[in-house]
């Protein structure tokens, strides 16, 4: 099921005109969403002043949940468990993961450890 058809107003608004994001007259609403997430997270821990991004801690971290990354979703994605359509991700992969899959995955463990650091200060 495509949550985004090629149609969708938000997505072709401006930033899906970049070459980057199309390939042969297909958009890449998988990469644009992905890198659209990881911009919106670094911009909401700025807002509200988490600092995680600072901390050494936060990328020691970070580099757990990658290698633990690397081997379930490398196993899901190479085993053909997970299937990507090619139409709607650039094609880059470290391994079998694609690279989307990384900006997600950032996406949503820095959310999270955003939202409690702010939630804590209150």
């Amino acid at each position: 099921m495509v949550v985004f058809s090629r149609r969708t107003f938000l997505l072709h608004f401006y930033l899906g005109n970049y070459k980057i994001f199309k390939i042969k007259d297909q958009m890449k609403e998988y990469t644009l969403l992905a890198i659209l997430s990881v911009i919106g997270v670094f911009l909401l821990g700025e807002k509200v002043k988490t600092g995680i991004f600072k901390r050494k801690l936060f990328w020691l971290f970070l580099s757990v949940i990658v290698f633990f990354k690397l081997l379930v979703n490398g196993y899901l994605t190479g085993t053909n468990i997970v299937i990507y359509n090619p139409k709607f991700f650039m094609g880059i992969r470290f391994g079998s993961i694609p690279l989307e899959d990384f900006l997600f995955g950032f996406s949503m463990v820095s959310l999270t450890i955003v939202l409690w650091e702010n939630f804590k200060k209150k």
